[in-house]
């Protein structure tokens, strides 16, 4: 096929002399071989900011990630930061995970950042992305960014950008960084001539401050000292986290910490897993195999940038299973209310929050303890944002979502899978404590509120065309709605992109009282709840499904699970999703 003239222009500008001579030759090799659909997935568009910040496959190209997208990107950033506090110093931090490129990437921003006058605080080595973002508060930046691509596999690089809040930004701060970049028309625009004077560098001191603060979410301290020695395996996947989640888990007071040693070093090529996801079995089962041979109590895996938590446990038969994100948010909720409800840490002005993609038990449990619950739409940055809007007003105790993504105490500003891991392993040494396993208290936990299954379809569509059959799905959701999903009818529509919701039995319409974003859900009569939503980083559309089976006892707990999956899987084949 050949290249369309929009795209030939865009890879003549890369072949000129503004792109060195190694970027040059890998597109020319490109062009020669005759690559054109890799030349148009590379070129077709540039790489945007969504609900992550920067994402794409590493190599040359202005739709992937690379010296050049990033810089133009810290150099649209500088512009708007200079733009915003005129005459005040300028001041970023600055971080990196585990991944190929990422730390030469942060060098190149950090110069960018320093030739423009800004004051840029860089960790001396890989750290995670919640500690980059306690830095920004701590150290009083304007800013500040982390060079990631989460758990994406080992293609990708990223790009993430933080407000002086330590959020990840939102509108309209977003926007009008896009609309910076854009207006940058030439990589001779760039200042990558570094300004070493302006670059500070940071590490262990910043590690003892996070420390201190993580170490006030602890609720029960004694229950840890009758059960310091509580058997934990933990694997970092090759990642940041081995920087700090051993560190806070001594910090914390336990004395049993077992590392995956195959999996302990930081390493962008992942060896052991296809993809460095803790959502995945296949990237867990080297600890799940260690924690059986040990008869451990739990298992802890953290993704390369360390925002997001695996948890293991064993069953009632004494295998060891995955917990889902939705569990572990649930959980981590039902131990956050209720040890602080015992331990008379409860006010009226507590709250808690989570995504409209996650367990309505969230919100179940919050109503049990009398505190207050809000969603926000998916991302951590709406969790931020309402942390932003209510501070002083009200206490922000807990929030997650299904991503595997929790956030305890608000000194940081995104998910945050290492303090997660200290408080995952408390809870677990407090139920050991009370002679039960963390299994256990999730059992427990749903004969209480009812049981809760949560599953998801993430479906791949690459390159230009893929971009277009993502829009065409959405856009025949919309025009024609199913009317019965697996026998039951839709009972409620809501269109998270117009702000509306339709109530199909009463055709009352309400407004969902969020900003506009391209999610859609139907609410079934039962309850059941499925959501469809394009991703705002990766070439994907997502389908979450939610459905709660009746369960008035534990020994039921088995036949509720398996009832609840043959719900889901009917959903899933009569919408065509397998």
């Amino acid at each position: 096929m050949a290249l369309a003239p929009e795209i030939q222009q865009t890879i003549n500008t890369w072949l000129t002399p503004d792109y060195d001579a190694h970027t040059q030759q890998a597109i020319r090799q490109m062009l020669d071989s005759g690559q054109e659909e890799a030349l148009t997935d590379a070129f077709y568009r540039s790489l945007e900011f969504g609900t992550g910040g920067l994402r794409g496959i590493m190599g040359p190209g202005s739709n992937r990630m690379n010296r050049y997208t990033l810089g133009m990107a810290t150099q649209g950033l500088c512009n708007y930061l200079l733009q915003s506090f005129p005459g005040q110093e300028i001041k970023v931090a600055l971080a990196h995970d585990s991944r190929n490129n990422s730390a030469e990437f942060a060098q190149i921003a950090a110069g960018i950042f320093s030739a423009n006058g800004i004051t840029t605080y860089l960790f001396e080595s890989l750290r995670p992305t919640p500690e980059l973002s306690f830095a920004i508060r701590q150290l009083g930046c304007q800013s500040g960014c982390v060079i990631t691509a989460s758990h994406n596999p080992k293609e990708y690089n990223g790009y993430k950008v933080y407000w002086n809040d330590g959020a990840q930004v939102v509108a309209p701060h977003d926007k009008n960084i896009i609309t910076e970049v854009n207006k940058i028309t030439s990589v001779g625009e760039v200042k990558f001539e570094a300004d070493a004077s302006r670059i500070i560098r940071i590490g262990a001191d910043l590690d003892q401050q996070y420390f201190q603060a993580a170490k006030t979410l602890s609720i029960d301290p004694a229950a840890i000292q009758r059960q310091h020695d509580l058997k934990i395996v933990y694997t970092p996947i090759h990642g940041s986290g081995i920087t700090l989640v051993p560190g806070l888990l001594r910090e914390f007071g336990f004395t049993n910490v077992h590392i995956v040693q195959e999996q302990a070093t930081p390493d962008g090529n992942f060896p052991t897993v296809h993809s460095p996801n803790p959502e995945e079995k296949s990237a867990m089962q080297i600890a799940l195999d260690q924690a059986k041979a040990l008869d451990a109590d739990i298992v802890l895996a953290t993704d390369p940038d360390a925002d997001r938590v695996g948890v293991g446990v064993k069953n009632s038969q004494g295998e060891w299973v995955l917990l889902n994100g939705n569990q572990t948010a649930a959980v981590l909720t039902n131990y956050l209310l209720s040890a602080r409800h015992r331990a008379g840490q409860l006010t009226p002005q507590d709250y808690i929050v989570y995504t409209i993609v996650t367990s309505e038990i969230l919100g179940d449990i919050a109503r049990h303890h009398g505190v207050k619950s809000y969603q926000t739409l998916t991302g951590f940055k709406y969790i931020a944002g309402l942390i932003r809007e209510l501070e002083g007003r009200e206490t922000y105790l807990g929030g997650g979502e299904e991503s595997y993504g929790f956030l305890l105490g608000d000194f940081v500003r995104d998910k945050d899978a290492v303090s997660a891991c200290a408080l995952i392993a408390e809870m677990a040494a407090v139920a050991k404590d009370q002679g039960r396993t963390l299994y256990e208290e999730m059992t427990k936990m749903y004969a209480s509120y009812g049981f809760y299954l949560e599953d998801l379809i993430s479906l791949t569509k690459k390159g230009m065309r893929g971009a277009e059959e993502i829009q065409e799905m959405m856009a025949s959701l919309r025009a024609n709605p199913p009317a019965t999903i697996a026998g039951l009818r839709v009972v409620e529509i809501r269109d998270y992109k117009t702000g509306r919701i339709r109530d199909l039995r009463s055709g009352l319409e309400t407004e969902t009282g969020l900003e506009s974003s391209n999610v859609l859900q139907f609410i079934l009569e039962d309850g059941s709840k499925i959501s469809a939503r394009p991703s705002g980083t990766e070439p994907k559309i997502k389908f979450y499904f939610s459905v709660k089976q009746p369960l008035k006892s534990v020994v039921d707990f088995d036949l509720a699970q398996r009832l609840a999956g043959e719900k889901i899987q009917a959903i899933i084949a009569d919408m065509n999703l397998k």
